[in-house]
C-alpha cells in the first residue's frame, strides 16, 4: 500500500485553541467545521494532524499520541521552538503546551527525538527516521546505529535512562529522582561533558516539576565545574540549554563561571 496515508485524529477541548497553537508553529488549516461536530485539519509540509473537539475535554486526561518520522529532528525542533518563543515569549517546558528538546533515545536505537505536547495534552513524538530501525519510540530497540554515542560511564548511562523515563514515558518525577542519585554518587569514569549534560538535564527536570530552587542548585553545581576549552566544546549544546534554563528561572547566567585551569 505504497500510496496509503495515515493521518491521526486527536482529541481536543477547542479546535480554535488548537488552530491558534499550530498555526504559530507553521501549520495551515486545510479543513474546518463546527457542525455537527467540531473538527479541524492542519498541515505543515507532509505532516498532517486532524483534531475533533470534545466539550469538557481535559489535557490531563489525554492519551492521544502519534509518531512523526523525519530525516533530521533538529530543523523541525528549531522551527517549532521559534514559533513557541514568539507566541509565549519563552520555550514552554512544563504544563500544557510544552516541548522537550531533541535528545538521543536509547529506546530508539540511539537516534534523536523530541516531543511536542499540545494544549490538549496530545504527544506529537518527532523521531529521526532511519532504515532498519524500529519505528516505535516506546519500544526497547536493541539495535544501535553507528551514529549512536557510546555510553562509557555510569553517569552517562543514568542520563540516557532518565531521557527515556522523562521524554518518552512522561515520568518526570522518577527521572529526576534516579538522575539525582546518579549525579550525587561519585563516578570516576564520568567525563566533564557527562557531568555538564547530566546536570543541565536534571535542572530542566526540576524546572518541569516546578521546583526552581532545585533547578538553581543544580545549575550552580554546573557553574562550579572546572571545564577546559575542549570540555566546553564537547558540552556546548548542554551549556547553551543550561543558560536558557537560567533565563527561564529568572536567574542571571554566568557564562564565565568555570574557567579552565
Amino acid at each position: 500500500m505504497a500510496d496509503a496515508r495515515v493521518i491521526p485524529i486527536l482529541p481536543c477541548a477547542s479546535i480554535d485553541e488548537i488552530t491558534d497553537f499550530h498555526t504559530a508553529l507553521g501549520f495551515e488549516v486545510t479543513y474546518r467545521q463546527t457542525r455537527p461536530n467540531p473538527y479541524v485539519a492542519l498541515r505543515r509540509g507532509s505532516v498532517e494532524l486532524h483534531y475533533n473537539g470534545i466539550a469538557g475535554f481535559r489535557a490531563e486526561d489525554s492519551y492521544g499520541s502519534c509518531l512523526v518520522a523525519v530525516p533530521d529532528t533538529e530543523p523541525l525542533f528549531e522551527a517549532f521552538a521559534a514559533g513557541l518563543r514568539t507566541k509565549y515569549g519563552r520555550l514552554p517546558l512544563a504544563g500544557f503546551p510544552r516541548i522537550t528538546r531533541p535528545r538521543r533515545r536509547k529506546n530508539y536505537g540511539g537516534l534523536s527525538g523530541f516531543s511536542l505536547i499540545d494544549p490538549s495534552g496530545n504527544w506529537i513524538r518527532v523521531v529521526r527516521a532511519e532504515p532498519d530501525v524500529p519505528q516505535d519510540a516506546g519500544s526497547d530497540a536493541s539495535a544501535e546505529p553507528e551514529s549512536a554515542p557510546a555510553t562509557t560511564s555510569r553517569l552517562a548511562a543514568a542520563h540516557a535512562n532518565a531521557v527515556v523515563t522523562a521524554d518518552s514515558r512522561g515520568d518526570v518525577a522518577q527521572a529526576a529522582k534516579s538522575l539525582s542519585g546518579a549525579v550525587d554518587r561519585p563516578d570516576p569514569t564520568a567525563t566533564p561533558a557527562d557531568r555538564v549534560e547530566a546536570l543541565a538535564f536534571l535542572a530542566e527536570l526540576h524546572l518541569r516539576l516546578d521546583d526552581p530552587a532545585q533547578a538553581h542548585a543544580r545549575l550552580d553545581e554546573l557553574d562550579r565545574l572546572t571545564l577546559s576549552p575542549t570540555d566546553r566544546e564537547n558540552a556546548a549544546t548542554a551549556l547553551a540549554q543550561a543558560a536558557e534554563i537560567r533565563d527561564l528561572t529568572g536567574v542571571a547566567t554566568d557564562t564565565d563561571a568555570s574557567p579552565a585551569k
